[in-house]
Parts: C-alpha cells; structure tokens; sequence
C-alpha cells in the first residue's frame, strides 16, 4: 500500500499502463559565437511549433470540457508570448554562449524555483506549467516526439512520474480509469484537470512510477489518496463493493445540489460559499451550488503583468462576477499581496521575514493611491450586484479606520463624478492574526462581518511554517488554541450584531464541518468542488449534536483525541 495525495475523489481497479518519457539529453558544452544566431532561430522555431501545438490542444480542450478548464492551455500560450520569459532566453544563449536547449533549461529552473517557494499553494503548483512549456520547447528544438495517451486501445490506469494538463486533455477518456502520479499536488493543473473530467486520482506518490510495471492490477482511492498494487482478493473484494458505496455518494451529492445547508432538525441554517481567483471560475461555484462568493481574491489581477491594473480593468472583472453571481453576495478581498507574492513593478524590498513584514493592508495603506483605485472599481461594481468588501491581514482598529478613509474617499469622488454604487454594501476584515482574533470585541465594532482566514492565522498561532518539511506536521487547524481563538471570534461577532465565515482551508475540510457548525459559524466559504460534501454532513447532523461536538472538542487538551471525535463526524461512504 502506498499513501500519496488525494487529487480527485473515487474509486477504480484496473491494469496499470506507464507513461514511459523519451530520455531528453541537454548539450551543456559552450558554443562558438558564430553559432549563437542558429540556436536563436532554433528556439524561435520550437516557440513557434510549440505556439501551434498548444493552439490545438487548447481547441480540444474546449471542445471536451469547456472554455474554463481550456484557459489551463491559455496561460501557457501566454507564457511562450511572455517577451520578458523569451527575451531571457535569448540573452542566456548569447552571454553565456550556450545551446538553445540548455537556456531554456535554466531559465526554466530560475522560474520554477521561484514559484515553489511560494506559500500560496495555488501559485506554487503554477511552476508545474512553467515546466510544462519549458519541456515542450526543448523536445520541440531537440526534435523529440511529444507522447500523447490518446491511442491507448484498452482501459487502463496510468501511472506516471508526472502528468502535464497536455497529457490528460489528450487521453482517451473512455480507455483512463484513473491516475497516480510521483508529482503533484492538490491544486496542481493535473488535479484540476482530472477533477474536471471525473477520473479518480492520486499525486504526490513520490516514488510509485519505479515500483509498479504494465499490467499490474493498481486500486487507486482518489478520496483517501491510497493505492494498492498487486493486492490480494480480500482488499480487492473490499474496494469491489467501496467502489459501489462512492457511485451511490455521488448520487446523493448531485440531488443536493439546490437544497438548503441547513441541519436535519432544519435548527440551523448556514450558506455555503465559493472561493475563487477569476471571474472564470464563477461557473464551477454555481455548478456545485454555492450560495455566493466568500473571497474573491484580487491578486489574480495584479500579477502576470508589467504594470498595475487599471481601475477599469478591475472594474469589469468585478462587474463580470457581480452579474454572474447576482443576487448572491461576493466578498471581494481587497489586494493581499506581500509575503509569498511579489509584483516586481512594485519594487517591494527583500525581507527577512516577509510573512511578518510589508504585506496586504500595510502595504495598501502605505500606497493609498493603490487601494482607492481598487476601491473605486469595487464600488462601482457594487450597484450591478450584491458585493462587499474585506481588508486582509488587519492586526489593528486603526487600520481599518485609515482604510475606511480611503474608501469614504472613492465614495465621495463617485458622488461628485454622478457614477452609481451601492451605498449599503457591507465592510468586513479577514481575521487571520492573533491579535485580530484576540481583540475581535474590539474590531467588531468597526465592520459587518468577520471572514476568518485559517490558512495564516493556523500558522501565525503555532508559529509553524507548514511550507517546512520539518516542522509541517506541527501545522493542525483541530489544536485546543485554533478553536478556541475560532470560537472566540464567532462569540465576539454574534454578541455585537455581526455575523462570521470562514475562508481558509478548514472551511471546506469535512472534519471540521460538525465543529465549526456546533461553533455557530454562520457562512463555509470553500473550493467549489468541496460545497456539496461539506453540505451533505451539515444535513446529516441535527444542532443540537454539532453544538456538543464543538463542546467536546473545545474541552479537550489532547489534539489526537479532537481528532478522533472530529473523523466520527466526517459521514463518509
């Protein structure tokens, strides 16, 4: 048995087909000069080719799943046409006097490196396509063939040491049962990808590709993230009949789909929403039944560019998903960049502890120029839909005084200018620091609402890095200081009129759910594909219950024995 990520959920059997990969050979021996202007047009060559390979795989993409998953192929077209990526390129060839292959090779690798080291799980998988181009543009310039799986004549499961979206946009459907892959993770484009299509899938196997050969009988678990190989008749009887157990889960999931998140006894009722990064991904929120958007998070806008976003460009994008959404409300986070995330138009410095330093709100509040522009877009946006606003990283009253400023500001010069708004849309903060949740008394008074942002307030209250290996198991949303800062907020925001959600990773985690509806969470905001399973347990438990679980739970000073109550309550097949 092996134990890897769980991308996509479901449950297959099948014989295993590996992905073999041509050996790609770099000539890392230096080059006369006479030579540069050859590899320089070589390159061009393989851009261009593999310019028009991506523009066909991008058309069966939208033809076999839409336009969304299609903009995966979109963002590596953008970055073959990137001048600053291919410029880059071409100055290594002739500084350096290397081949062609060998550049991209490195540039490549500079890129990579710097998307791992993100903390955004989301931005770090992005060096996953940066290497996906990258791969195709030397096999383009070495002449070496790109493998596609779209001949396979039998159905099988594919193991691989990697998946690129290019691979599983061209397997044939019918023949894939399912995947495992030594790379990978959950917001990886492969995960994504194979969400999309439904195929069951495991990632992050680490060394899976070296252990099985073809025809293997594989079980793949894509909701535990197990696989087995070669196992034996009981285990195969036993997943025979899980196998049968998921498809009915599925069912009932589909049929819920339009109905309340309200619990068995109908004593409480919460809304369930969507976290997304672009107007895009609102069809996927409604697809699973989202009652609205709980962060719609902005730096999508600001990065990939040479130059900050106009206030019309930001303008429309929030207009876009105001309409889609409408008359659901859209919480959009006002720009949180900083830490992991960097713009280098902004000459942001090099810090040394960049989480704890010149990000978010501080950084917006030093440039306020930056955040009225952006507040002025949001606003005007606001009077084609049910939109609020939310200032991240917020440790102090003051500053969301000094940010209410600059919004009264944009207020005020849309009321001279005669432009429309929304002069009731809410105000609310991400509680996601310490102090923010120790003095949320205090900080009630100055907004609506409370999002609490468990990604960085998990990590800020255990002082774990959970980007570190070392220390990466410390990082638990279920330890006794997490809930009860957590309950802390909710009590301190019911008692002053105000209402609470939840934005992290532990909104959308279903052995959270029981605990924090027991809390009195008032809003779930999540992964859209996540809605329905969170749904599922919140009417499968009666108030009553869920409020002694979060009593329990809270009363407990052993994270092991939250856990267990907490997997009790999980109501899975």
């Amino acid at each position: 048995m092996l134990k890897g990520i769980a991308a996509s959920p479901g449950i297959e059997i099948g014989k295993a087909y590996l992905l073999k990969e041509h050996q790609v050979v770099i000539d890392t021996t230096h080059i006369p000069e006479e030579k540069i202007n050859r590899e320089i047009k070589k390159f061009e060559e393989a851009v261009e080719a593999s310019k028009s390979q991506l523009e066909k795989i991008k058309q069966k993409a939208e033809k076999e799943m839409g336009r969304e998953k299609a903009e995966i192929f979109g963002a590596h077209l953008m970055v073959l046409e990137d001048p600053v990526f291919l410029d880059e390129i071409k100055a290594k060839i002739r500084n350096d006097k290397i081949t062609a292959e060998n550049a991209v090779l490195q540039v490549m690798k500079t890129y990579i490196e710097t998307f791992k080291n993100m903390e955004d799980e989301y931005l770090r998988e992005r060096a996953a396509d940066i290497k996906d181009v990258g791969d195709r543009i030397i096999k383009n310039i070495l002449g070496i063939p790109i493998q596609t799986l779209s001949d396979l004549t039998e159905k099988v499961i594919i193991i691989a040491k990697d998946l690129k979206p290019s691979d599983t946009v061209q397997m044939n459907k019918e023949k894939v049962l399912a995947f495992a892959t030594d790379m990978g993770g959950r917001t990886s484009h492969t995960a994504i990808m194979a969400k999309s299509l439904e195929i069951p899938a495991v990632v992050g196997l680490i060394d899976i590709y070296s252990k099985v050969k073809d025809g293997d009988t594989i079980i793949i678990d894509g909701n535990t993230g197990i696989v087995y190989i070669n196992p034996d008749k009981a285990i195969l009887k036993k997943y025979e009949k899980l196998k049968q157990d998921y498809k009915k889960y599925r069912q009932e999931l589909k049929e819920l789909k339009d109905l309340p998140a309200e619990t068995l006894d109908k004593a409480r009722r919460v809304e369930l929403c969507a976290n997304i990064g672009t107007p895009k991904d609102v069809k996927g929120a409604l697809e699973n039944g989202a009652e609205g958007i709980g962060l719609y998070r902005t730096e999508f806008l600001y990065m990939d560019r040479e130059s900050l976003p106009s206030e019309e460009e930001q303008f429309e994008a929030y207009k876009e998903v105001a309409q889609s959404m409408a008359p659901r409300p859209v919480i959009i986070r006002t720009l949180d960049i900083g830490g992991d995330k960097k713009l280098p138009y902004l000459d942001m410095p090099n810090e040394l502890n960049p989480f704890l330093g010149w990000r978010a709100i501080r950084m917006c509040l030093d440039r306020p120029h930056i955040l009225k522009t952006q507040l002025r877009a949001i606003l005007r946006a606001s009077h084609y839909g049910n939109i609020r606003i939310m200032y991240p990283m917020i440790s102090r009253a003051e500053e969301i005084r000094k940010a209410n400023s600059v919004l009264e500001e944009a207020k005020q010069e849309l009321e001279k200018e005669g432009i429309p708004y929304d002069k009731n849309l809410q105000v609310g903060i991400m509680v996601e620091i310490p102090s923010a949740a120790v003095i949320a008394d205090i900080l009630a008074k100055e907004v609506d609402f409370f999002s609490i942002g468990t990604n960085d307030l998990i990590q800020y209250t255990l002082a774990v890095d959970r980007m570190n290996e070392h220390v990466s198991n410390l990082y638990d949303p279920l330890h006794p200081a997490v809930l009860r800062l957590i309950k802390q907020v909710i009590d301190a925001s019911h008692k002053a009129g105000k209402w609470t959600g939840m934005c992290g990773e532990m909104a959308g985690d279903v052995s959270s759910t029981a605990i924090l509806l027991g809390m009195g969470l008032d809003e779930f905001s999540m992964s859209a594909s996540s809605i329905p399973h969170v749904k599922r347990i919140i009417r499968s438990i009666t108030y009553d219950e869920a409020r002694q679980i979060a009593r329990e739970a809270l009363n407990m000073e052993n994270i092991e024995d939250i856990k267990k109550l907490a997997e009790s309550y999980k109501i899975l097949p």
